[in-house]
């Protein structure tokens, strides 16, 4: 039996990823982890907020041992990249000889990702990789790529399942286009 598809926000244009092959592309992604990490004990670096919900979900599909911690950055003012990266929250334990895996909301520029893989290699971790719930290459301005995609999408301002504008339409249970305007 299938569950009824969750309301739609009135702001949102159109839902691209509903919950459904949300939780199924996580379970994968969890999986491929969970492999490629067996008798390892990664750490699962959070980046907040907008990671948190996606974070949550692929924590709950790892079965191997593993850390979280998190990371606070900032790159955006509204629908806009300001250019400039700040690292609001950084790691609470050292990064030294830990395997690392980065999970961001989405890639788009690749300049924040950029910013925060340069910080951390300069730490020592034994490895770094990244897991993206969602990735825009059409807008990569460098080389960034990550090992875990969940999903690549267009060039659209995109929100729910932890994506917000404005700390808006975080808790919606889908990944939708924000409706112009708004």
């Amino acid at each position: 039996m299938t569950e009824p598809a969750p309301p739609v926000h009135p702001d949102v244009e159109k839902v691209l990823i509903d919950p459904a092959a949300l939780r199924q592309r996580v379970r994968e992604l969890g999986r491929e982890i969970s492999r490629d990490y067996a008798g390892r004990h990664p750490t699962l670096l959070g980046i907040l907020k907008g990671s948190v919900v996606f974070l949550g979900d692929l924590l709950r599909c790892v079965t191997v041992d593993c850390s979280v911690d998190f990371l606070s950055v900032s790159s955006y003012s509204g629908r806009k990249s300001s250019g400039e990266v700040r690292m609001l929250l950084d790691l609470r334990e050292s990064a030294a000889g830990k395997d690392l895996i980065i999970v961001e909301d989405i890639m788009d520029s690749g300049l924040t990702l950029q910013y925060l893989l340069d910080s951390l290699k300069a730490r020592g971790p034994r490895s770094l990789e990244v897991c993206a719930l969602l990735d825009k290459p059409q807008c990569r301005k460098n080389g960034v790529t990550a090992k875990y995609v969940g999903f690549r999408i267009a060039d659209e301002f995109v929100i729910g399942y932890g994506l917000d504008h404005n700390e808006k339409y975080r808790n919606l249970p889908y990944v939708g286009v924000l409706k112009s305007g708004k």
